[in-house]
């Protein structure tokens, strides 16, 4: 890595770290008067749960409403806290990427399969190792095949492919799904951008920071009506600083 990329990237780390603190602390002060709201809105909720009360039925159904949108702020700043520390708890040890892709998919497979997609895995077998932090990396995975298993409401096929490159080793994740239309992906990895009802806007920003903490690059190529592929490029252990 250049003395320019080093410089680069302690500064991304750098404004991370500063997001990330200004998120926790940001979260204190909505989380603990939320709690409060919430309790006590169980406990009014509990008050007119034994009432025929018209009235009261009325209050109780507005009561659950904003129950509702407590737990959906609580949900959303929860995604956005993760977002926000997703680059600091990176500790990465050597994995053969192949060996740990072979696990996720274990780990896939019966949701998969009740969903009617196939998993096709094409793995290669002599792969340099690469410096991974098993969980976050495990995260930005579980977001994407996520999202590929709801491109692909009908079933379909879910397919991965390891190998070399001259960037170090590469993992592509390829669905048969319903694809990206162009103005999407131009957006796809923005903050806060959804298409999705009830969407953070956070799911494909989380994933992309998390590979640029390991100092890889994700790309998409999707077509409408054909699917989608994410090309994951991660650097070798000897590649890495």
């Amino acid at each position: 890595m250049s003395d320019r990329d080093q410089t680069t990237n302690q500064m991304h780390e750098l404004r991370y770290r500063e997001i990330a603190e200004l998120a926790g602390g940001l979260a204190h002060e909505i989380r603990n008067p939320l709690s409060t709201i919430s309790l006590n809105l169980g406990v009014l909720r509990e008050e007119l749960s034994d009432s025929d009360n018209p009235r009261d039925r009325r209050m109780q159904q507005r009561l659950t409403t904003i129950q509702g949108e407590c737990d959906r702020l609580q949900t959303f700043l929860n995604t956005f806290l993760q977002f926000a520390n997703s680059a600091m708890e990176i500790q990465r040890e050597p994995h053969d990427l192949s060996a740990y892709i072979h696990e996720l998919i274990d780990f896939l497979k019966p949701d998969f399969a009740a969903s009617q997609i196939e998993i096709s895995p094409h793995l290669a077998t002599d792969l340099p190792q690469t410096l991974i932090d098993p969980a976050q990396f495990r995260r930005a995975l579980l977001n994407l095949t996520r999202n590929a298993q709801q491109a692909m409401p009908d079933g379909g096929t879910l397919e991965f492919q390891t190998y070399r490159s001259e960037g170090g080793v590469v993992l592509e994740i390829i669905d048969t799904g319903n694809g990206i239309p162009p103005h999407v992906q131009e957006k796809m990895f923005d903050v806060f951008y959804s298409t999705r009802p009830g969407g953070s806007g956070l799911g494909l920003p989380t994933v992309r920071k998390i590979i640029e903490a390991h100092e890889g690059s994700i790309q998409c190529a999707s077509e409408v009506g054909k699917g989608t592929r994410f090309r994951i490029t991660l650097p070798a252990c000897d590649q890495q600083t």
